[in-house]
């Protein structure tokens, strides 16, 4: 297990009332009300909010990785983000899609950077080994 040895930033939220309830950030920037999946009325969930998270962090990386590889990044790279909750036997569990769009790169260097920014991303290396990941280039 890797111990962070300088902490950069901590994320502090406050959630009350499970999957039907809110949360928010100790700053006071995020402010939601939850639902389940497929609930109706108002309100997200916790798996739209980790693909939303994890796709953010992905596009950095994505940047990194670029900027140390020379290649430059479109501007209209994109990535589609899905987190399915299932079960496997008796309890639940996540996997993951990150569907990236890289328009005008080619696909073995299009392929090259997804790669490394897997490699780099926090969250793609939280959930490494732990939930089955797809990395597809669309």
């Amino acid at each position: 297990m890797t111990r962070i040895e300088r902490v950069l930033y901590t994320g502090k939220t406050h959630a009350s009332g499970g999957r039907d309830g809110r949360s928010r950030s100790s700053d006071g920037r995020l402010d939601i009300i939850l639902s389940s999946p497929g609930a109706s009325g108002h309100g997200t969930n916790p798996e739209q909010l980790f693909a939303a998270g994890w796709s953010a962090c992905f596009l950095g990386a994505m940047g990194l990785v670029a900027g140390k590889m020379k290649i430059a990044l479109p501007a209209d790279l994109a990535i589609d983000a899905e987190v399915d909750l299932g079960m496997t036997g008796d309890g639940y569990s996540l996997q993951a899609r990150l569907n990236v769009s890289l328009p005008g790169i080619t696909p073995e260097t299009a392929r090259a950077l997804v790669d490394a920014a897997h490699q780099t991303c926090p969250y793609s290396k939280a959930t490494r080994g732990n939930i089955y990941v797809e990395i597809n280039l669309v």
